[in-house]
């Protein structure tokens, strides 16, 4: 593989952005200093005014590959996250057939490495009734990110409501157990009052079907077979002020038992966006009134919250059409979630370092991702340039994702990802991709 050399760069790295340059060979970083002589077959790159991240590692996708491919695959979406730098990803079992056996999350893990051009992960799933084979990724976990609990409704067989079921999986796994904390219960008694005091419910009606109270119960309940066991538990897309009274206590990530994500459009967008947007920004859990953004934005920056992912689902706009009950829940994110960061520390709310933490370091040290999500020598070269000055608009022709659609479309970035390098390969370059190369599997460093 080619040698680079980034030269004069702004290095935004463990809490701090300095001039550096930086040099790949094969997929490491082999050395960072103050001035590195090119030599031999390197491929400088001049980085003056630019700035270099460490790759994004999303923790939460929707790739839709095997079953739903009319809506995504393992490739185009992969594409489309590296275009954004998003340069790691872990994929949701909720596809069709459900990854709910070892032998099927084996068969995704099959078509990511002939097919991806980012590196990956899977969850492997959960149902009541699948107990015994989610125990035996005990055996798989320096290999598989984790196992994924949906405590809300999902697709096909994945809903897990029975307290059996919970207490043996948070009980026994070894592995880090991530949720999606909804209470059905009251998310039923919330659609069936609404529904008879208004008989045809709008999109703005979701955060009240789907509420705070909603979301804290199942959070609450998932912290308490976790606190129970001292499992390893990462709650997912946390979207409640209320929520945030569960993770008051701000110990250093790496002491941490109990781990919560954010999402970026719960950092985005509030349900006064509905009016403007519909059922575009529909998702569970649904985005909700603007105080609980803003109480988001200062759990993130007081580390309460730890990581920020996309908990990216696409689906078709015909999808996203008709009526509630038939609008289908989800968004298209992962090309543009660091421009999105990258806007709001243009808008003050963000420092670029804590970007570089709550995208890359951070979600390294949660998942305990071998030697990713650092700029250091001796890691893997997964990078992402920068141009903080050159604007990006949103558009039809420069979407990626197969869906063809952002609730994003005709908003204007100021800064634009001129390259995206994985495992030392430039996969991204000012529009055009470099598809020889595939991105490998994300190895984790667990006792």
């Amino acid at each position: 593989m080619q040698k680079y050399l980034f030269k004069n760069i702004q290095v935004v790295n463990e809490g701090k952005i300095i001039t550096l340059d930086v040099l790949t060979d094969g997929e490491r970083i082999e050395k960072i200093d103050n001035s590195i002589e090119s030599k031999g077959n390197c491929v400088e790159i001049n980085g003056e005014g630019k700035h270099l991240f460490p790759g994004v590692i999303d923790d939460q996708v929707h790739f839709r590959e095997p079953g739903l491919t009319h809506k995504a695959t393992i490739y185009t979406e992969s594409k489309a996250a590296v275009a954004g730098g998003v340069t790691s990803f872990m994929e949701m079992p909720n596809t069709i057939p459900n990854a709910l056996t070892v032998e099927l999350l084996a068969d995704k893990y099959k078509i990511a490495a002939q097919s991806s051009l980012a590196n990956y992960s899977f969850f492997m799933g959960t149902s009541n009734n699948n107990a015994d084979e989610v125990l035996k990724m005990n055996a798989h976990k320096k290999n598989v990110c984790g196992v994924k609990i949906f405590m809300g409704a999902s697709t096909g067989n994945m809903l897990v409501d029975s307290h059996t079921a919970l207490d043996k999986i948070f009980s026994e796994s070894e592995m880090l157990i991530a949720t999606h904390c909804e209470d059905e219960r009251i998310i039923k008694q919330n659609y069936e009052r609404i529904k008879k005091d208004k008989g045809i419910l709008s999109a703005a009606d979701h955060p009240l079907i789907r509420n705070e109270e909603a979301c804290y119960e199942s959070s609450l309940t998932a912290i308490q077979f976790a606190k129970k066991y001292n499992s390893r538990l990462h709650i997912l897309h946390i979207s409640t002020e209320k929520e945030l009274q569960l993770f008051g206590n701000m110990f250093p990530l790496k002491d941490k038992r109990i781990t919560a994500e954010v999402c970026v459009h719960h950092l985005h967008f509030t349900a006064d966006d509905y009016e403007r947007l519909g059922y575009k920004i529909k998702c569970n859990p649904a985005i909700k009134a603007p105080h609980n953004k803003e109480a988001l934005w200062k759990a993130l920056l007081d580390d309460r919250l730890d990581v920020i992912a996309t908990d990216h689902a696409p689906h078709l706009l015909s999808e996203k059409d008709g009526d509630y009950e038939h609008a289908h829940a989800g968004l298209p994110l992962v090309q543009h979630p660091l421009l999105m960061m990258l806007y709001h520390y243009q808008d003050g709310r963000i420092s670029l370092t804590k970007i570089a933490e709550k995208m890359s370091h951070a979600v390294a040290d949660c998942f305990a991702i071998e030697q990713r999500g650092y700029i250091r020598e001796g890691y893997f070269a997964d990078l992402v340039m920068v141009d903080m000055n050159k604007p990006h608009k949103v558009t039809k022709e420069n979407i990626l994702y197969k869906c063809g659609w952002s609730p994003l479309e005709n908003f204007t970035f100021n800064a634009s990802v001129e390259k995206t390098m994985v495992s030392g390969n430039i996969v991204w370059e000012e529009g055009k991709f470099n598809e020889t190369v595939k991105g490998k599997r994300l190895l984790f460093d667990r006792k």
